[in-house]
């Protein structure tokens, strides 16, 4: 199994009537990320982590 993990950083928001666009209440900036963890017999693997030297 394969997910998409997406949080939005922002103060409170709202959810326009297409169900799927957001907005800050405030009109302020927000930010959004994503991970994509896949689900293995050998455990979670987050596919979007970047090595550290």
């Amino acid at each position: 199994m394969v997910l998409a993990i997406e949080p939005l950083a922002a103060r409170t928001c709202q959810v326009w009537a297409d169900g799927w666009t957001l907005r800050t209440n405030d009109g302020s900036r927000a930010a959004r990320v994503e991970h994509t963890v896949a689900i293995t017999e050998d455990g979670p693997r987050v596919r979007t982590a970047r090595e550290v030297p």
